[in-house]
Formats: C-alpha cells, sequence, structure tokens
C-alpha cells in the first residue's frame, strides 16, 4: 500500500521543490583540517548500523498509545473536552496523537537528510565535508526507520507541520552556506534531540526506547559537528552579521516552539481548537516539555557565539533562558552512553534466550 493512501489528511503527490542558492564549494586543500571535527568523522564512520538489523522489529506497538506515556502526558486530562469524549474517541485521538508525532520525526528526518547533502555542497573546509557526508548516511537510515515504524506500527502518516516546513525551506533557500547548518544542526536538530530524549525516557514500549536511543546516538554528533563547525566561523563575523544570524535563530525558535503542540490532531479531530490549544499552553506538562525541549538549542546558540540580547530576551519569553546553564556535552555523551547500555541489555537478553533454548535441548536429549 502507498504511503499516500496512509495519510490522516490527502497531501499532494507531486514532490515539495524548495529552490536553493548558494554556491557548491570545492577546495584544493586535502591536508588540512581541524582535528576534533575529523575525530568526529571518524567516530562517525565508526558508529555507522543497520536499521534493519540493529531495531527488534518484532517488538509489538500499541497504536492508541504508541510510546506507552503514562496518562498525565495528555494535556487534555482533566478538562471538560476530554470528560465529554467516549472511550472510542479517545482511544482514536490516541492514535492520532501517536501518528502526528512520529510522522513529524519522519518528515525532520527528511529534512535532514536533504539539508546535510546541501551542507556537504556548500561549506567551504574538506573537513566538514566528511563529517556531514557521513550524517546524509546517518539521517537516509533514520528516514528509514521512522518510515517503517509509522506504516507497520501505527498504520497512518500526518503531513508535515508548516512551521517544521517553514523553517527547512529558510534553511535551504539561503545562499550563505552557515544558514543549513544554523538551521538544522542547531535548532531542528537540537530540538529533535530533545523530543527523541524525552520521549525515550519517558515511554514504557520497548520497540520505542530502542529506536529512539539508537537515533540519539547519531543525533548527538550532528549537534556537536553544527556547533563545532560554527564556533570558529562565527568569532569572525561582523556585528551586522551576527545580529542577522541572531535575528533568524529568535524566528526559528518560535517556530520550533510551536511545532509540538498538536495543534493538526485537534483540527483533523473537528475538536474545538482553540479550547484545545488553550489547555496546552496552561498545561504544567507541556510548560515542563517545552523547557526540555530546549536544552540543547540554548547553550548550543550561546556557544556558538549567539548570545545577543533580542536572542536571550526570546528565551526569557519562552521561559527556557535557565537552559544556558546546561552542560551541553554531558547531555550528549549521556545520549551516547544510553544507546551502549540498550545494546548490552538485548545482547544479555539474547544469551540468557541462548542459554535457555540449549538447556531445553538437553533436557529433551537426556530423556
Amino acid at each position: 500500500m502507498s504511503s499516500y493512501d496512509l495519510y490522516s489528511t490527502p497531501v499532494p503527490t507531486e514532490t515539495w521543490n524548495v529552490p536553493m542558492a548558494g554556491d557548491a564549494r570545492f577546495t584544493w586543500e586535502y591536508d588540512e583540517g581541524r582535528d576534533r571535527l575529523l575525530s568526529l568523522y571518524q567516530k562517525g564512520k565508526d558508529k555507522q548500523w543497520d536499521a534493519t538489523k540493529r531495531i527488534d522489529w518484532d517488538l509489538e506497538v500499541d497504536p492508541i498509545n504508541v510510546a506507552g506515556l503514562p496518562e498525565s502526558f495528555n494535556p487534555l486530562i482533566g478538562s471538560d473536552i476530554w470528560d465529554k469524549m467516549s472511550q472510542k474517541e479517545r482511544d482514536e485521538f490516541g492514535r492520532h496523537q501517536g501518528s502526528w508525532l512520529f510522522s513529524q520525526f519522519l518528515h525532520g528526518e527528511q529534512g535532514a537528510l536533504n539539508v546535510s547533502a546541501r551542507i556537504v555542497q556548500s561549506v567551504p573546509d574538506l573537513d566538514s565535508k566528511f563529517y556531514a557526508a557521513t550524517q546524509t548516511m546517518d539521517e537516509a537510515r533514520h528516514v528509514e526507520l521512522y518510515a517503517k515504524f509509522v506504516h507497520e506500527k501505527i498504520g497512518m502518516y500526518y503531513p508535515i507541520n508548516q512551521d517544521l516546513a517553514k523553517l527547512l525551506a529558510e534553511s535551504l533557500e539561503d545562499s550563505r552556506w552557515d544558514l543549513p547548518y544554523l538551521g538544522m544542526q542547531v535548532l531542528i536538530e537540537g530540538l529533535a534531540l530533545a523530543a527523541f530524549g524525552l520521549y525515550r525516557d519517558m515511554s514504557t514500549n520497548p520497540l520505542v526506547k530502542q529506536l529512539l536511543a539508537y537515533v540519539m546516538q547519531d543525533e548527538a554528533r550532528h549537534v556537536a559537528f553544527g556547533r563545532l563547525a560554527l564556533k570558529d566561523y562565527y568569532a569572525e563575523l561582523t556585528d551586522k552579521e551576527r545580529a542577522e544570524r541572531e535575528e533568524f535563530v529568535v524566528e526559528g525558535c518560535y517556530l520550533m516552539r510551536d511545532r509540538f503542540k498538536g495543534r493538526e490532531v485537534f483540527e483533523q479531530m473537528n475538536m474545538p481548537v482553540e479550547k484545545c490549544m488553550e489547555y496546552v499552553d496552561n498545561s504544567d506538562m507541556y510548560t515542563l516539555y517545552q523547557s526540555l525541549l530546549f536544552s540543547r538549542i540554548v547553550p548550543c546558540v550561546r556557544d556558538v557565539g549567539l548570545w545577543g540580547d533580542k536572542v536571550k530576551a526570546a528565551y526569557a519569553d519562552m521561559g527556557v533562558l535557565d537552559n544556558a546553564k546546561a552542560d551541553l556535552e554531558a547531555l550528549m555523551r549521556q545520549d551516547e552512553e544510553i544507546a551502549e547500555k540498550v545494546d548490552e541489555e538485548k545482547y544479555a537478553a539474547e544469551l540468557a534466550a541462548r542459554q535457555d533454548e540449549v538447556e531445553e535441548a538437553i533436557a529433551l536429549g537426556a530423556e
């Protein structure tokens, strides 16, 4: 069955064509490179994996509560809207929420695939081209696994969120080589990394926890790449150039803040949209959620040197300024360690299963 047949709302069958400006840059310097970026490139090569083999696709998923989240994560709990809904309507709402969330993860990864390929072309230095090439492979793998997950485990897609689409288009359309970095590596990837981490930690579904842990292992390197590549360049910007980038950050962060509110679900299910959005905006869970979503973006923006008054004022307005104190390296190191722990637990479970099979075979032979 075609993906087009599984969308909650019909989407155009023709491709979404985003015009791109700027140059494909070649360099004839093959011997010089920044050690940290080249080390990241080596790590990117070493950490490649196969989504078909590493993910345990036989694990079951409840399409009504895809991630197995607690009821308290629903911002409508306790509202008159929720109280009036039948169990069937609540179940359908849960299915739509799961479809919407993982569809946005999927579309974001396709965006990252295109932007990372664009970075290979536009970035002027070879060490960055090397790493961006490994990221392009990572993003292809992420698109592959999210598409398989949505298709086989949920059975319904949602169209791309328009806030995400706008930031993707702006990142690709700008002729300056650093804007795809800033839009994708810092803003979109930074937000995705935090969202993946939140759902990874709160999910009770083994397949979802596994999938997100492995994707995050890659994404942590991608954010580190953007941070390393931009930090040196932004130190040399004029005040005018820095102000332009900061304006881009402010607009992009407001778009990313609104990306995960789920308005499309309320619209699709013919619910009272504005009232539902009011519950979302005033939900204690969403306030915490929003703060956590910016846990990677804010310290990264500060670290690359885009830390002017407008940026700080925007983060204060969103209630996420305190994230500037976060230790980004520690967070990303944790993301890698969690993926390694999932691998260890999988190996231990597989070994135990094989031992049980051997013991059962020995017992049958003894009879």
